[in-house]
């Protein structure tokens, strides 16, 4: 199955879950707590305060070499935006990953499952990569390892509330 498919399909369009495709093609669903959704908010919000060159998007899909992967959160440059959309549409999926890629832990997602997928955004360009555990902790991460504190967003909290 490809990304436009799975965007085109009417039996998808109103699942609750989110939905990546693996590397050989098949769907990948990920069921999410009503927090998921409040820390996105909460992320998108503070982003949104700290830094006004750009903008942050949910759910935001990415072709990489193990197919579409989809980060809860992205921060794109005004840069980025220009690069990868035409027009006022921005390209789906992206080529590119967005400078920050932000992935909610979910119950579902192991840690090799979360390892690999910062190093797939890290191969498709993006700069930082955050994990935000099911209890709000956020944890920064650049192409080399784990980051005391994030480059673009210094003042970003370690700890993020769902409501």
């Amino acid at each position: 199955m490809t990304w436009a498919e799975v965007i085109e399909s009417p039996y998808l369009k109103d699942l609750p879950f989110k939905i990546e495709l693996n590397e050989w093609g098949q769907i990948v669903m990920s069921p999410a707590a009503n927090n998921h959704g409040c820390f996105q908010t909460s992320i998108v919000e503070i982003l949104l305060k700290q830094q006004t060159e750009g903008k942050p998007s949910v759910e935001c899909s990415v072709q990489t070499r193990k197919n579409v992967k989809v980060p809860d959160v992205v921060w794109m440059s005004d840069t980025f935006i220009r690069k990868h959309s035409a027009g006022l549409i921005l390209d789906t999926p992206l080529e590119n990953a967005p400078e920050l890629c932000v992935e909610i832990v979910s119950p579902s997602n192991t840690r090799a499952e979360l390892k690999e997928k910062r190093d797939l955004y890290f191969e498709r360009g993006a700069r930082e990569v955050w994990q935000c555990s099911e209890q709000g902790e956020i944890k920064f991460y650049g192409p080399k390892g784990e980051l005391t504190r994030s480059a673009p967003f210094p003042k970003f909290p370690k700890r993020v509330k769902a409501i």
